[in-house]
């Protein structure tokens, strides 16, 4: 799996770059804590995890992931990368990560409640606000995160809103939350259009899930001009724009992307013609002709068959590892610059974050404060990266990740563990 190749992928080059020996290579690939559970639930077991992969910045921060498919080894990679994610942004965090191998849609609300407080009573012992702090990942919600919320106050016989982030605003959550992880997207390309002076604002974005849903209406707010977007089931390209809002209108009601094409009701705004609009496939829309690449659903999407027809100039991955590191080579030698997923898609944790913060000092911040502090903390992540590291010499994820490692072996060697 691509979380598995990232790993093999910091052994064999990230490392080396870095300079790093034996014993710094095993403390970054070795999580400090591996905890594990069976959950018993109307007489069905489900396999838990927590790994707690490093703590050297700050308490450990990662989410908790329903899926069919969890495994130890994909929550180890997931705790490694959180790491590294927070340490990019510079958080006061380390990085960890949960799941439950189980597809909670199978599940009646009232087992889907009992799971989430089951997970809770297995690991409840290691987690808290000052030590690790869980937040909803795949198929967790607010909702689940409330009900362990509860559970752990029960359990513990304190109030500790702290210990878990991305809770509902009536239980403690954050402002702009909902909206982060796009967000923090935004600022992050932003600076980089402005680095490389691209005038161009063409962007096709694979997922129209939540973060590119949400990154699709913000930039289409900011003067972008939309021209494709896409779901599981196929997407749509108009080489004269997409209103995204009319898109989402057309997902809530149950449509395909692909109907965008068709018809007064799916009809698109201000385009003269239905001639100039084409259904197209996941794999279509990454090598159509735009500035802006924003794959922002699934893993391995952007490989060595198709790396060398990519277009865009900026590639802004709000997914999860949609680019193998054989595809970054060829994408650097045709200078595309890719904005990697620890940097571009980190607005998620550090509004969580800033959830923790605001629960630790009873406080409620406002909407602007929240986007102003979220964007201060990508453009300084970015700014550092671009100013320290020559980006002729390594692609830019190469040295996203040397100054991640190096601030996390700063703080080991502070604390005195190295």
């Amino acid at each position: 799996m691509i979380l598995n190749k990232t790993i093999i992928h910091f052994r064999k080059k990230i490392a080396g770059l870095a300079g790093l020996n034996e014993t710094e290579i095993q403390l970054l690939l070795t999580p400090n804590h591996i905890h594990k559970a069976e959950l018993e639930v109307n007489g069905k077991t489900y396999p838990a995890f927590r790994v707690q992969h490093n703590n050297a910045r700050g308490p450990y921060k990662g989410g908790i992931r329903f899926h069919p498919q969890v495994n130890e080894d994909e929550v180890k990679a997931l705790a490694f990368w959180m790491s590294l994610k927070t340490a990019v942004a510079d958080l006061p965090l380390g990085g960890s990560k949960g799941g439950v191998t189980v597809n909670p849609k199978e599940l009646p609300i009232e087992e889907l409640e009992e799971l989430s407080r089951s997970y809770i009573r297995a690991f409840y012992q290691h987690l808290g606000s000052a030590q690790d702090i869980p937040a909803p990942d795949v198929y967790t919600t607010p909702q689940i995160m409330s009900w362990m919320l509860d559970e752990y106050e029960k359990l513990t016989g304190k109030k500790d809103p702290g210990m878990i982030t991305g809770k509902p605003l009536e239980n403690g959550g954050s402002l702009v939350r909902d909206i982060a992880t796009a967000l923090g997207g935004v600022y992050v390309l932003e600076e980089a259009i402005q680095k490389l002076s691209l005038s161009g604002k063409r962007v096709a974005i694979q997922g129209f899930g939540n973060a590119g849903m949400n990154i699709a209406k913000l930039l289409f707010d900011q003067g972008y001009k939309i021209l494709a977007v896409s779901d599981s089931k196929g997407g749509v390209y108009n080489e004269k724009g997409l209103d995204p809002y009319q898109a989402e209108n057309i997902k809530k009601a149950g449509g395909l992307l692909g109907c965008y094409c068709l018809g007064s009701v799916c009809s698109i705004k201000d385009v003269p013609s239905e001639g100039f609009c084409r259904g197209i496939t996941n794999e279509e829309l990454l090598e159509l002709p735009v500035d802006i690449l924003i794959p922002s659903a699934l893993s391995n999407q952007i490989t060595v068959e198709n790396a060398a027809n990519i277009k865009a100039k900026i590639i802004l991955e709000l997914a999860n590892g949609p680019t193998t590191p054989e595809a970054d080579q060829i994408l650097h030698t045709n200078n595309i610059l890719v904005l990697p997923d620890i940097l571009a898609n980190a607005g998620g944790v550090t509004v969580s974050c800033f959830e923790w913060q605001q629960n630790l000092a009873n406080e409620k911040w406002d909407e602007q404060t929240i986007k102003q502090k979220l964007k201060d903390k990508l453009v300084t992540a970015f700014n550092q990266i671009w100013t320290e590291y020559d980006q002729n010499e390594h692609d830019f994820r190469t040295n996203t990740y040397i100054l991640a490692i190096k601030k996390i072996l700063a703080a080991e060697k502070l604390k005195g563990r190295l």
